[in-house]
């Protein structure tokens, strides 16, 4: 019997993210000062999916007289899959899904993210 794949969907302005473990220094470059760390007040990780961000009321269509619902509007976020976040620790929220550690995190509690972006070799 072939066994069902579950898959989390992250909702709204909230990010999944793989936690790291609170050091000094990230992986990704950033330093944390001894308060933060001791305190537990900023943690980082990396963004494993991302909402589709916060929604958008749309006007109502005047052409539409039966009252039929567009698709949802949203205003996107700027975490992408991939990024490193630093987050505020009390925002989030811990779980444990299939055997792995996650946080969900609200857009709102994010304060800064790093990003790798691909810059081109000078031609010489």
């Amino acid at each position: 019997m072939p066994r069902l794949k579950k898959k989390l969907i992250v909702v709204g302005d909230r990010l999944l993210v793989r936690p790291e473990d609170g050091e000094e220094r990230t992986n990704a470059g950033l330093y944390l000062p001894a308060t933060a760390v001791s305190a537990r007040q900023a943690r980082g990780g990396w963004v494993v999916s991302v909402g589709p961000g916060t929604p958008v009321a749309t006007p109502a269509d005047l052409d539409d007289a039966f009252g039929e619902s567009e698709k949802p509007r949203y205003v996107p976020m700027q975490a992408q899959e991939g990024d490193y976040v630093l987050f505020l620790h009390k925002a989030a929220v811990e779980i444990t899904f299939e055997k792995k550690n996650y946080l969900i995190v609200p857009n709102n509690a994010v304060l800064v993210l790093v990003r790798d972006d691909w810059e081109p070799e000078d031609e010489a």
